[in-house]
């Protein structure tokens, strides 16, 4: 009968043991979502900087704020010879922006909870799945879809309201400036309500998600000590999820905030001047880069829509800056 061999196998070359544990297991998971999430800061690196390339013309030209100075858009006036003044002034576009992307907010948020909470917590198991169906359905339409709605149906319907804000509201000294009239349709106003069904169905998504991982003992401990069911969802539902409730806000405003054909579609597309009153037409960062790229054929003309689309980059990062802070605050309370 032959010896068994009991010696040890050859130990494997140092620099093996220490390579291989990172080639699987935990260590080659950590590696592959680190590249995932290296890549998707490289994509908006490599964003900015396309950007900053194709409008550094326009910007050695003006200067680099002198597109945030001005409130006047006129590529006919622009003069190679001359730098001052800046005839690609986006500041109200800036403003368009930020005054649909919040007139939109004021609308879908409150409707969103609401809706959330009724198929979470009050609308019968029957009818759950088919209403949260529906609702999530609003985000599969296309966008020219909205806006065809939104010039053909929505208009119409609005001019007898918008006519009643400038007559009433209107008057008023202080707030009458941003209900001053008159009111023609295409405006801040339509494009905003356009916006708001827009990201109705993303906030009623993220809110309802949140709603149902309440605990079930915080709503029945709420209503063994007698609250009534609204105070029940005041206090057990509502209350600990303020921080979601702001996280899907934020998603609905990054969504408003970019927003392009639909909003181009009824906002009008005054590019002049700042209208003060939301009953105005006016122009959006997004809707003057997709209404005039295909015709830019003025000096420095497709390098300033290219500044506005860098100009619009950082104005939804400082909004989303904003609005992570909030969402903190929310959460530390």
């Amino acid at each position: 009968m032959s010896a068994v061999d009991i010696r040890p196998a050859p130990a494997a070359p140092r620099g093996r043991q220490a390579i291989v544990p990172w080639l699987r297991g935990d260590g080659f998971f950590r590696l592959l979502v680190t590249a995932c999430a290296s890549l998707v800061l490289l994509l908006i690196a490599g964003m900015v900087a396309f950007l900053l390339v194709q409008g550094l013309d326009a910007m050695r030209h003006y200067g680099f704020f002198s597109f945030l100075t001005s409130t006047r858009w006129a590529p006919s006036e622009a003069d190679p010879s001359q730098t001052s003044p800046n005839p690609y002034g986006i500041l109200q576009f800036i403003y368009g922006t930020l005054i649909t992307s919040l007139i939109g907010m004021l609308i879908a948020v409150p409707i969103a909870v609401s809706v959330a909470l009724f198929i979470t917590n009050f609308a019968p198991a029957r009818v759950r799945r088919p209403l949260s169906s529906l609702v999530d359905l609003l985000a599969a339409v296309p966008s020219v879809v909205y806006g065809f709605w939104g010039i053909f149906a929505l208009l119409p319907a609005l001019k007898p309201v918008g006519n009643f804000l400038a007559g009433t509201l209107g008057k008023i000294p202080g707030v009458g400036v941003i209900f001053s009239g008159p009111f023609f349709g295409y405006s801040y106003f339509a494009a905003g309500i356009v916006l708001a069904i827009m990201v109705l169905p993303i906030i009623t998504a993220v809110c309802r998600e949140i709603f149902q991982t309440t605990p079930l003992a915080w709503k029945e401990g709420a209503v063994a000590l007698g609250a009534t069911r609204w105070e029940m969802v005041k206090v057990a539902v509502l209350k600990p999820s303020r921080g979601g409730i702001m996280g899907a806000s934020i998603l609905g405003l990054g969504r408003a905030l970019g927003e392009t054909i639909a909003v181009t579609m009824v906002i009008g597309n005054f590019v002049l001047g700042i209208n003060k009153s939301v009953l105005s037409q006016g122009a959006t960062m997004s809707s003057v880069i997709a209404n005039e790229f295909t015709e830019a054929t003025e000096p420095f003309h497709l390098s300033a829509l290219f500044v506005v689309g860098f100009w619009l980059l950082v104005v939804a990062l400082i909004v989303n800056v904003i609005a992570r802070r909030i969402v903190n605050a929310q959460a530390a309370l």
